[in-house]
């Protein structure tokens, strides 16, 4: 079975979207986040935003193997929120992305199968206006070399497509490089059989 090395994601913050039921008013936003320090940001900026509303529910999903999700229905009735907004993280198959609905209520009570309605519409419409990528999931290493083998390391970091994310060239060379996980372990046995060459996992 061939390894999962890529995962999907959104790549910026999506255009504010507004979906109406019965003078109840749904903003739908989905932001791109790297943590839960980023979620509490994004969240914080629009209660600000929207301190007038009723309601922020919310749902998200972080990590790119190992993932882990939370959906909050912000005082709306059980599992009508939260949890219908996460079915659209889901059903897009996208990760390390937060989705926050805000609500203004307009004084109709929309019962629970309304609000589920209501709360998936805002998080699909919110997704639909956004730019979704595939992404590789990346290994990194670190590489301390002498300079005269220089030019051997670069052939090989070009020949297996990896990529230099940073450099620090002093009495030695330390480079920090990533790859594509399906073809870490070939860069890793073929950098490993030089002697001169110390590599390890970050």
């Amino acid at each position: 079975m061939e390894q999962k090395d890529t995962y999907k994601t959104i790549i910026g913050p999506s255009k504010e979207t507004l979906f109406k039921d019965k003078n109840s008013k749904f903003y739908g936003y989905a932001f791109p986040v790297r943590n839960e320090d980023d979620v509490k940001l994004k969240i914080e900026k629009l209660k600000k935003q929207h301190h007038a509303a009723r309601h922020w529910c919310y749902a998200y999903q972080l990590g790119a193997e190992k993932t882990k999700y939370r959906a909050n229905d912000d005082g709306e009735p059980n599992n009508s929120a939260g949890m219908p907004i996460y079915g659209q993280i889901q059903s897009f198959n996208i990760t390390n992305t937060l989705i926050v609905v805000v609500r203004y209520f307009g004084g109709v009570k929309l019962g629970v199968g309304g609000l589920i309605n209501a709360y998936r519409t805002a998080a699909h419409m919110a997704l639909e206006n956004s730019q979704i990528l595939e992404k590789t999931i990346d290994i990194s290493f670190s590489l301390q070399f002498d300079y005269k083998n220089m030019s051997r390391i670069m052939r090989i970091i070009k020949d297996n497509d990896a990529n230099i994310d940073s450099q620090k060239l002093q009495i030695d060379c330390l480079l920090q490089i990533s790859i594509r996980k399906s073809n870490a372990l070939k860069l890793y046995e073929t950098i490993n059989k030089f002697h001169e060459v110390k590599i390890s996992y970050l």
